[in-house]
Parts: structure tokens; sequence; C-alpha cells
């Protein structure tokens, strides 16, 4: 799969079949993905990969922190604005409705929007969770670096045949994340991610986000 087939048919998978993603596999894909650049070669990213029991034990453990409705804020984390302009508003509840809508979930039905969310933290059932950290002292152009490292592994994972999903959601439940892969407290998560092979009869994974019209969002100066 060439690089341009990789960057169409990258997309979120919100199911996943279960089959198992050898250790070899991941150990290649991430030996190319330290190709990502950075500024002034810093690379600063840490990536933790987890599978078996570790990854079941932190499913549980954040299933049961969000069960007793104990979240951090994204703004504690300086994440996401506690208040969105309205167009990024509108995009944001533009995926999640239309999400909804595949799934038939109806506005307003908590109990059956909770139990999706929820399936952020069981992985989408993918076999295998990322979780890639930064070191806490450094700035927001090292978090920048840190989003071409996890851009160029949703890539590469294309050519392997695989499929991922990047979660900010693990942001509001971290301890046990930290505690169950020894990260230390020097570090600050960036993203999760769900990786796998896709669940092809999944109806949500026929979601196709939209993208605003490239006139609304390039310029071009000094062309004839």
């Amino acid at each position: 799969m060439d690089v341009l087939e990789a960057i169409k048919t990258r997309k979120s998978i919100r199911a996943f079949r279960k089959d198992p993603v050898p250790k070899e596999t991941l150990v290649e894909l991430l030996e190319i993905c330290q190709r990502a650049p950075s500024g002034t070669n810093t690379q600063p990213w840490h990536v933790y990969v987890c599978s078996g029991a570790t990854r079941d034990a932190i499913e549980n453990d954040v299933l049961e922190l969000a069960k007793q409705g104990k979240p951090e804020k994204y703004e504690d984390y300086d994440y996401y604005p506690a208040k969105w302009k309205d167009i990024h508003r509108d995009r944001r509840r533009g995926i999640g409705w239309g999400l909804y809508g595949l799934l038939g979930i109806q506005k307003g039905d908590r109990e059956a929007s909770a139990a999706q969310g929820a399936r952020n933290f069981k992985f989408f059932d993918a076999p295998v969770g990322m979780f890639i950290t930064t070191d806490a002292y450094l700035g927001r152009g090292s978090w920048a670096d840190v989003g071409l490292y996890l851009q160029t592994i949703m890539l590469a994972a294309r050519g392997f045949g695989l499929h991922t999903c990047p979660q900010a959601a693990w942001i509001q439940f971290q301890e046990p994340i930290f505690r169950h892969l020894g990260i230390p407290d020097d570090q600050v998560l960036v993203s999760g991610m769900s990786l796998g092979y896709a669940d092809d009869t999944a109806i949500e994974n026929t979601l196709v986000s939209d993208r605003e019209e490239l006139a609304n969002v390039a310029k071009f100066v000094g062309f004839d």
C-alpha cells in the first residue's frame, strides 16, 4: 500500500476483531515509526504497548472509575477548552451524531450514549492498546511533534493491514494507565490508541467523517 492509499483509507475504527497482533509486527511497525519527524530531532515521545492481562487490567480499572463517575477534566490537562467556538463544537457534534445515528442511539438516550462512550475503555475490542506520552516539562511544539508520531503510527499501520483509533478519552482516567504500565510521573499522556484488525461487519465502521472544503482552510498566495 502506498502512502496516498494509506492516507485515504485511514479512519478511526470503533469495532475491532479480537485476532491477536504478533509482537514482532508491532516491533517492526514502531521501528519504522521512529522515522517520524520532530523539531531539532528531539523525538519527544514514549510509547507503551499493552495486550493480554495488562490490557485487560487497564480496561477493568478504567471502566470501574467511569462507572463511579470520577473522570478528570480535559481542561485540567490543558487538552481541550472548557468552551468551544461554534465551528469546532458543530464539527464535534456532527461526528458524534453521525456515529449515534448508525447505532440507532436517539438524542437524549443517556444510557445508550454512556454505553457507547464506555466502548472507548474496552479499546473497541482491539487486542492492542497504545499509550503515547511526552515529558511533562516540554511545551506545545513538542506536543505537535508527538502528533506527527501518532499520525505516522496510524499510517504505517495501514501498511500492515491494521487499523487504529486515536483516543483522547483516556485523558480522563490516567491513574490506572500509569500504574499498570509503570509510566513515570515526569511524563504526561498525549493520547491513547486502539490497534488491531477492523471488524468489517460492524456498522459503526461504515462511518466516514466529513472534511471541510479545501477553499475554507487553504490560502494560496503568489501563484498565477
